[in-house]
């Protein structure tokens, strides 16, 4: 196939590369990861060396306090899955939160602290899977910790916004002042260029380094997050952290033209891509730029996205099975609500999130989808204290409805919005791809696999083409890009559109997929900061 078609405006080609390739967020990540390969690392090394980084680079969207997935392919093609998202406290329930005077599950503070997970996926994959011990793989984000970085324009930027978002919101006393003490040291937010260090994660990371993990949950970091809970009125408790295990998983998937879409089963949100995919089945191949095929792949996510938000929870409490969703006979059946005219259903209010994905692959044949994140920017606003470890807020996407399939409940795992994407042919693999940002993930999914697959563009330009993003109802937002003439037809057809000029809410995804020659070709988001660097 000829991938070599950049049919949108692109400062970037797509890479290639023998020996490896790191694609992530962060330029200074995803040279860790090729140090790491160049060092005799697999790709596996590479992504933990990236995902590390990213916890002290990138903290606005993920940490060492939030949850990951993974999907990975060793060189002999076997895949794997990993679910290291963390449980509600014991001690947590809807009642309780219901006697603080709310209705739903708040944004900040302890309530919606969940078990941190991403500690323990870096520990499972470099047990499982990695060639170096974890202490060399982290060293590179470590010393970053302790030395510093420069801080980039857009750390910078949320750093600022987040603490007027914080001030307006819980204030910046009692347990939300250890995150600013941590990101404003000086009383400020630090300049673009600026020297930043994070040396309480520095210390947290080489703790984690030297013990697989184990002095997060059970050891020093584990009593630090559980006194600091209990000074401040929160429910998680170094008992909770105890009980955490990644839990290696089986991917789903969905045929769609002759290759395999594999996305992690519930509690994540992959199975949205997955019904979509599964609906649009039904249709002719997607057409760039074409305004049926836009107006069918808006409804496809409308009618995939009612099902996941009623249905999708921790699979120990789903009333339906996974294999029934993700059926090709109910998208087929699915596929019937979808006409000339916008419908509407009806799931929730779809918010914004901060997330970090990266891919990696080695010339052995080894190659990985890794997401994490803190869910909602910094998450929960807490910091706890001389650590560096932002605590997420995951358990906002909690119900406190008793009749909804995510109801809370003490233990269980939530509805979860973070997805790593995989690409396989003919039983062999093709490739980690992946969208981070919230509820765009399935949707973004949806448009780069279309891309690549009806389009025949290459990993970079189905990262540049300029994208949609269903919010809610009948509300359609789009990047510039798209003509005047696309949005008046769909307006027609009784979507409510509008032009978004900010790129971060439409994600920021990378992509690497084996050539026919057995190379790799790769690409990262124009939308933000990353590199896909080769080797």
């Amino acid at each position: 196939m000829d991938f070599n078609v950049y049919p949108y405006p692109s400062k970037r080609y797509v890479k290639y590369g023998i020996n490896g390739m790191c694609a992530t967020s962060n330029h200074l990540a995803a040279q860790a990861g090729l140090d790491i390969l160049k060092k005799g690392g697999n790709a596996f090394d590479a992504a933990i060396a990236m995902a590390t980084c990213l916890t002290v680079l990138e903290p606005q969207s993920n940490g060492i306090g939030g949850d990951a997935y993974a999907i990975l392919t060793t060189k002999d093609g076997k895949m794997y899955g990993l679910n290291s998202t963390g449980c509600a406290p014991e001690l947590i329930s809807a009642q309780k939160v219901k006697d603080q005077g709310l209705d739903a599950m708040p944004k900040f503070g302890f309530t919606p602290v969940t078990v941190p997970g991403i500690p323990a996926a870096w520990a499972a994959i470099n047990n499982k899977f990695g060639k170096l011990p974890l202490t060399d793989v982290m060293q590179p984000a470590i010393t970053y910790a302790n030395e510093g970085q420069a801080v980039s324009y857009k750390l910078s930027t949320s750093i600022k916004s987040y603490t007027k978002t914080l001030e307006k919101n819980v204030g910046k006393d009692g347990a939300f002042k250890f995150w600013h003490d941590t990101f404003m040291p000086d009383g400020r937010a630090p300049e673009p260029g600026e020297i930043f260090c994070n040396k309480g994660a520095g210390r947290t990371l080489e703790l984690i380094a030297n013990s697989n993990a184990e002095e997060f949950y059970k050891g020093e970091i584990a009593d630090k997050i559980d006194a600091f809970s209990k000074e401040y009125g929160g429910y998680i408790r170094k008992s909770d952290l105890e009980k955490h295990e990644a839990m290696w998983v089986e991917p789903v998937s969905a045929r769609y033209r002759g290759y395999d879409v594999w996305e992690i089963p519930p509690n994540g949100q992959g199975i949205v891509a997955l019904m979509a995919l599964n609906i649009l089945n039904n249709f002719e191949p997607h057409q760039r730029d074409d305004i049926e095929s836009i107006h069918r792949e808006i409804e496809a996510i409308k009618i995939a996205f009612s099902d996941g938000q009623r249905y999708i929870t921790d699979p120990r409490y789903m009333k339906v099975k996974t294999e029934d969703l993700i059926s090709p006979a109910y998208g087929a059946e699915r596929a019937k609500l979808i006409g000339k005219n916008a419908i509407l259903p009806e799931p929730g209010i779809l918010p914004r999130s901060g997330t970090v994905y990266m891919c990696a692959a080695d010339g052995e044949g080894n190659m990985i989808s890794y997401i994490q994140s803190n869910y909602m920017g910094f998450g929960s606003g807490l910091v706890v204290p001389g650590t560096g470890i932002q605590l997420q807020n995951r358990g906002n996407t909690f119900s406190l409805d008793e009749n909804h399939d995510n109801y809370l409940l003490p233990g269980k795992r939530t509805y979860h919005t973070i997805i790593p994407g995989f690409l396989t042919k003919d039983g062999k693999p093709v490739g980690p791809f992946g969208v981070m940002g919230g509820f765009m993930q399935p949707q973004g999914h949806v448009q780069v696999i279309r891309n690549f697959v009806d389009c025949n563009m290459n990993p970079q330009a189905c990262l540049d083409a300029p994208r949609w993003q269903w919010m809610k109802g009948m509300e359609v937002t789009f990047e510039q890009g798209f003509g005047d003439h696309i949005l008046e037809a769909l307006k027609a057809k009784g979507h409510e559109v509008r032009y978004e000029f900010v790129r971060d809410g439409f994600g920021r995804g990378q992509m690497i997929f084996r050539t026919e020659f057995g190379t790799l070709m790769g690409g990262t988001e124009p939308r933000c900061e990353g590199e896909c660097a080769t080797w």
